[in-house]
């Protein structure tokens, strides 16, 4: 089996960036804000807005199985407050719920949060249990960030985030550290923000002995790791530097990485930087970067070529497009077999 951790639904029905433009335009005053149940798509729209994008790709390329969490850049974090991000987030989820359960052997939920800038992250507790305990979702995605590119937000190792690490252990579910739209001109959303927020995450951990306090919770760092495997000399220097252990020792137990890198030369120097056991497939298909790659003339994020052409034994191509995700995802068994006798 081929398992992409990595999914975004960023080929929903219009009707849905409709109603979030109202939603938007409520909070000036302008209208009331639209309820929930004004939202209208049918299970015919979910199908066709599925079966002719991420599903025709995954037959074509291979891929069995794909995590999938909302579109990345809708959530959009810093637009309102609270009650925003909550109506927001649930409207979203549960739409990544119900194309699950029209495609329960190829798709599995992660969750987005009712995260928004200066709240307690405590609040968004709620939100994951009920995507976990009535969806049946595997994971969440954290934004360390949720004010969109002005990192008004401690760094992850601060208590501030532990009450979303507690449930998270409890659950036995990982993070996938994933930032919105950046609304700051300096940062290109998918080109810039993504990328140091990856970079940023990883450090803030390197720096810190959060996994001391959580020693089971597992982040996934999308996009190939930001900077990171690309730069690990700089940051082994660093963690000796700081009278760190050995990186394997000190971050490599919580900390892995997606395949998101849409070039060979980029997957071969991260799967021979970082360890294998490290290594999850992905290809946040449809997402940031579509198209052809006049070098090669497949599309750049069909990352299944990468894995295949990169200098790796049977063994590890199988912990990479699947082993590794049943087990940074332990989630994932239990809700397959479920599906599988439902």
């Amino acid at each position: 089996m081929i398992i992409d951790c990595h999914g975004h639904y960023t080929t929903a029905p219009k009707a849905l960036e409709a109603w979030r433009d109202q939603q938007v335009a409520s909070l000036s005053g302008g209208a009331p804000a639209p309820s929930a149940s004004s939202l209208k798509i049918s299970d015919d729209e979910l199908r066709e807005s599925i079966e002719t994008n991420q599903l025709a790709k995954m037959r074509e390329r291979g891929i069995d199985l794909t995590i999938f969490s909302p579109r990345a850049s809708f959530m959009a974090h810093h637009i309102g407050g609270f009650d925003t991000s909550a109506t927001w987030s649930s409207i979203c989820n549960e739409l990544i719920a119900r194309v699950v359960g029209l495609f329960p052997g190829q798709f599995i939920g992660a969750a987005m949060l009712p995260q928004s800038p200066g709240v307690d992250p405590a609040t968004c507790v709620a939100e994951i249990d009920r995507c976990v305990n009535e969806y049946g979702f595997v994971a969440i995605n954290l934004s360390p960030d949720p004010s969109g590119g002005h990192w008004t937000s401690p760094p992850l190792s601060d208590r501030h985030w532990y009450p979303v690490y507690e449930r998270l252990v409890e659950l036995d579910i990982p993070a996938m550290i994933h930032v919105s739209t950046s609304c700051n001109a300096c940062f290109h959303t998918t080109g810039s923000h993504y990328l140091n927020a990856d970079t940023t995450a990883f450090m803030q951990c390197l720096t810190s002995d959060l996994f001391k306090d959580f020693p089971t919770l597992r982040f996934v760092i999308p996009h190939g790791g930001g900077a990171v495997p690309y730069h690990w000399g700089r940051f082994r220097g660093l963690a000796q530097e700081m009278k760190k252990p050995p990186l394997g020792e000190h971050l490599l137990k919580n900390i892995f990485f997606d395949t998101c890198v849409y070039h060979q030369p980029g997957i071969d120097l991260l799967t021979k930087v970082i360890p294998v056991d490290n290594v999850l497939f992905a290809s946040e298909m449809i997402g940031a970067v579509r198209g052809i790659d006049p070098t090669t003339g497949f599309a750049y994020d069909d990352t299944r070529r990468y894995i295949e052409a990169a200098a790796l034994s049977m063994d590890d191509r199988r912990k990479i497009f699947e082993g590794n995700a049943r087990r940074v995802y332990p989630r994932l068994d239990a809700a397959l077999r479920a599906r599988a006798t439902a």
